[in-house]
């Protein structure tokens, strides 16, 4: 006896709609915060030894001269353009003001970092590896924009307060073209 073999086709059961909760955006916010204060606090720091000498740095006429010996011309004023755009940027992304240009700045600073260090090797002491992560968590910051415990949010300008990838793109491309030009400059 031989039996037909019928498939029978079942609707599948509709699975009950379970709500997605909104998203939770503290925690994002917060890591934010931690890398906004720490990175920019660092980088002005950096941008203070250039200007001022302060924390063992060479102040405008010793990194003058460094910036000289490094294919620059003008050192003195590439000196200080470096030391107020690091110590300005820095400034800014810890506070979270003007995210995007300070953080595109604080990326073509340390483009310009990379290069005059990367002719060594990628790791400390000849290396360029912190520079390179000062320059892409500045990027990155750019791309994403302060989080909500920023002054960006206080501002009326309402770009700032709800920061899209655009506009941190438009700003990361600035930052990325003035390095290039600097590059250029220096030869």
């Amino acid at each position: 006896m031989s039996s037909a073999t019928v498939t029978a086709t079942k609707t599948p059961a509709a699975s009950p709609a379970v709500p997605v909760p909104a998203a939770d955006t503290s925690a994002h916010d917060a890591g934010l915060l931690l890398l906004r204060v720490v990175l920019g606090l660092t980088v002005a720091a950096h941008g203070t030894q250039k200007l001022f000498g302060w924390f063992g740095g060479g102040g405008i006429g010793g990194t003058g001269q460094f910036f000289t010996a490094s294919g620059y011309p003008a050192g003195d004023a590439m000196a200080v353009l470096a030391g107020l755009t690091e110590t300005l940027g820095g400034l800014g992304l810890a506070l979270g003001l003007l995210t995007p240009l300070a953080g595109a700045a604080v990326t073509g600073t340390m483009i310009n970092a990379v290069a005059v260090h990367g002719a060594g090797a990628f790791f400390a002491p000849k290396g360029m590896e912190y520079e390179l992560l000062l320059a892409v968590a500045a990027a990155a910051l750019t791309l994403t924009g302060p989080g909500r415990h920023a002054v960006d949010r206080l501002l009326p300008v309402p770009a700032l307060r709800a920061h899209r990838l655009a506009l941190g793109a438009q700003a990361l491309a600035l930052g990325v073209l003035l390095a290039v030009v600097t590059l250029i400059i220096r030869g």
